[in-house]
């Protein structure tokens, strides 16, 4: 097998719709991303099939940075070293959900526990109807779709080009970004139907193109909205953007890892 690209980086997103954390490395399982949008809010003005707030209706969440209250414990599951030695194919327990707490820092330099009242007041107060807001805690990712998203980044350099503005990577909000080298953008494309494996263990089949939404526009840092990236994405890329997968085969994966086609 040959080396097609490799992991320029990694992230997680530990509330959704918050400011995500790049780690240098991270456990993936069959669920995501271990740590990834654990926590997020419901909000009774979002539709059922998607009742969670997110930044398209408060741009300023992506402004709040959450971290974990015991960084250690919720680095990866806290029997994986031992799951592992007993042979392959064994699911690892994750970590009590008391370690895997998390404290939020708001725009103001204020920090707040995630279960905090006046966290979710302080996200409430500047949404259109002042919609009743509800902490949920999940045992696995609340991603939107798949458990995992990667993009490369050629794909942001080339949206860049096509719009005349560089395009910060974190718009996309990608567990994984990969990188190609030499290659243009979009090449993740032509994976959909394979299997990678990322590094030593892990692989992931490649399941379908990312449709995009509003998110995008938004500046990571800032939430200023950029609604020509979307547009751009809308006309010349089907409305698509990097690519989901589901994890085959649980493991760590690391900045720099090699990732090869397995099939």
């Amino acid at each position: 097998m040959s080396t097609i690209a490799t992991v320029e980086s990694l992230w997680r997103y530990p509330v959704k719709s918050m400011r995500g954390e790049e780690l240098a490395e991270a456990f993936l399982g069959f669920s995501g991303v271990y740590g990834d949008r654990l926590f997020a809010f419901h909000s009774s003005a979002a539709p059922k099939g998607f009742p969670y707030l997110t930044a398209r209706e408060e741009r300023a969440m992506l402004r709040y940075r959450p971290r974990f209250r015991n960084p250690d414990k919720a680095a990866r599951p806290v029997n994986l070293a031992e799951a592992e030695s007993l042979g392959p194919g064994l699911t690892p327990v994750y970590a009590d959900p008391r370690d895997l707490l998390v404290d939020v820092e708001t725009p103001a330099g204020e920090t707040f526990a995630i279960d905090d009242p006046a966290l979710a007041g302080m996200l409430r107060a500047d949404i259109r109807g002042t919609p009743d807001l509800t902490l949920v805690r999940s045992e696995r990712a609340m991603t939107d779709c798949r458990p995992v998203s990667l993009i490369s980044v050629q794909s942001a350099r080339q949206l860049g080009e096509e719009i005349g503005s560089s395009v910060d990577p974190r718009r996309f909000r990608a567990n994984m970004y990969l990188d190609f080298g030499g290659e243009a953008g979009f090449p993740e494309d032509g994976l959909v139907g394979r299997s990678l494996r990322l590094g030593a263990k892990v692989v992931v089949r490649v399941l379908e193109r990312d449709p995009r939404c509003v998110m995008i526009t938004l500046d990571p840092d800032t939430g200023e909205s950029r609604p020509e990236v979307l547009k751009r994405v809308a006309q010349g890329h089907d409305g698509m953007a990097g690519v989901y997968g589901a994890v085959l085969v649980e493991g760590m994966v690391r900045k720099g890892d090699p990732v090869q086609v397995v099939d």
